[in-house]
């Protein structure tokens, strides 16, 4: 039940946000869609609705979005770099790596910006055993270890202090 109120509440928020300036039909049709929804799909939403109270959650956030930008501006460079320079290496594999992440959502959010930084891409993720396989277009290491200080440590640092 929690969790369909926070999921209502930020769903609220949320179109509150997109619909501005406030006027009533906008409210009322916030409100009917955001219980909609949270009545649909709260139970999904989150396990731990009690983490959304958690202020430090929210300045890690802030923290990880420009990190995220500035890593997906350099890997952009990258791979255009080699699609421009025939004579750059490219080395393409699978790669396995390792995490730490055990939530849904943290495992999410690290397949997502793995997958969003241009060069990598998660093909597969094994939550129990808390492996990731990612695509490499030049990979510089078979190594897990080496992989996952390369790809998933820089990400997998912040998320966990956001959603663990």
């Amino acid at each position: 039940m929690k969790s369909k109120l926070v999921l209502f509440i930020v769903g609220f928020i949320v179109w509150s946000l997109l619909t501005w300036p406030l006027d009533f039909q906008h409210l009322v049709v916030g409100l009917i869609v955001a219980a909609f929804v949270a009545f649909i799909t709260g139970d999904l939403f989150s396990r731990r609705p009690h983490h959304f109270g958690h202020i430090t959650r929210y300045i890690w956030f802030c923290y990880y979005v420009p990190m995220f930008l500035w890593s997906c501006l350099k890997a952009n460079i990258d791979v255009a770099l080699r699609v421009l320079n025939p004579k750059l290496p490219i080395n393409p594999g699978i790669v396995k790596v390792k995490t730490t992440l055990k939530s849904d959502t943290g495992l999410t959010f690290l397949a997502n910006s793995i997958t969003l930084t241009p060069g990598t891409l998660c093909v597969d993720i094994d939550g129990e055993k808390g492996v990731l396989y990612i695509h490499w277009i030049d990979v510089k290491t078979q190594d897990t270890d080496k992989a996952t200080e390369l790809i998933v440590r820089p990400f997998e640092k912040i998320l966990k202090k956001i959603f663990e």
